[in-house]
């Protein structure tokens, strides 16, 4: 960090010796307390010389500084490499402007690209009696028609992922009734175990008894026919009961 920021300071050298007599220009917005000038006047040359030294920046030099072990470094140079393909190339850039909030200073550089416009955000924050920039960002300024598309396809995706989960979920409870000892096995078991209700009996006890009747019918007509010296034609017997005599 102490190169990049030694980089910085040698470009806007002059502007700093500038501000160290006059106001700087740029727009200062206050929130909590009002901030010194000489500390907005630091903050706003810092914010502007790392972003004019950010920006010109060559593939092999972001890739030293990813490698250079320090935090607000390499912070900084992930968020211009992920955006630089978007933006293109550099038309001009804005004033910084300062805001106070929660014990930090945050500095934001608007910058006009070729393709989109972006804002270069810095939070410093006291170290040690020394104002020092701990991390820095790089907003991309999308077009509503580009933000509305990135919204539906977050949606879309949100709701495959759902769906995608409710299918899996269904898979898994779908196998609980193969798992030994589970509830779903168990209620499969038993009622594989379920007695089969027997066949019911066909009532052959009536047609044997009305088989009989018959037989014993087609006797006694023959009887009768042999003792009155007729044939069975003549007559036809409906009936047949039982009478109980007296034995002697």
């Amino acid at each position: 960090m102490n190169q990049m920021l030694k980089k910085a300071s040698s470009v806007c050298a002059a502007a700093v010796c500038a501000a160290s007599l006059m106001f700087s220009g740029a727009s200062v917005v206050m929130a909590g307390s009002e901030i010194d000038e000489e500390i907005m006047t630091q903050i706003t040359m810092t914010a502007e010389g790392l972003t004019q030294t950010i920006i010109p920046l060559s593939d092999e030099e972001i890739e030293a500084y990813l490698e250079s072990g320090d935090e607000f470094t390499e912070g900084a140079m992930t968020a211009w490499d992920d955006a630089r393909d978007e933006v293109g190339e550099l038309k001009e850039a804005g004033k910084a402007e300062v805001e106070f909030s929660n014990h930090q200073y945050t500095a934001t550089v608007p910058v006009d690209f070729e393709k989109l416009d972006a804002k270069f955000v810095y939070v410093f924050e006291d170290v040690e009696g020394v104002l020092t920039p701990v991390s820095a960002s790089v907003d991309v300024q999308y077009p509503l028609s580009t933000t509305m598309k990135n919204a539906g396809l977050n949606t879309v995706m949100g709701l495959g992922t759902v769906f995608a989960i409710l299918v899996l979920l269904i898979f898994i409870i779908s196998l609980f009734k193969f798992i030994p000892g589970s509830p779903a096995a168990a209620k499969k078991e038993k009622k594989e175990e379920a007695p089969v209700p027997a066949p019911a009996a066909v009532p052959v006890q009536e047609t044997v008894q009305a088989a009989d009747d018959t037989e014993l019918i087609a006797v006694i007509a023959a009887a009768i026919a042999a003792a009155e010296g007729t044939t069975t034609d003549g007559f036809v017997v409906r009936s047949i009961r039982k009478i109980n005599r007296p034995r002697r």
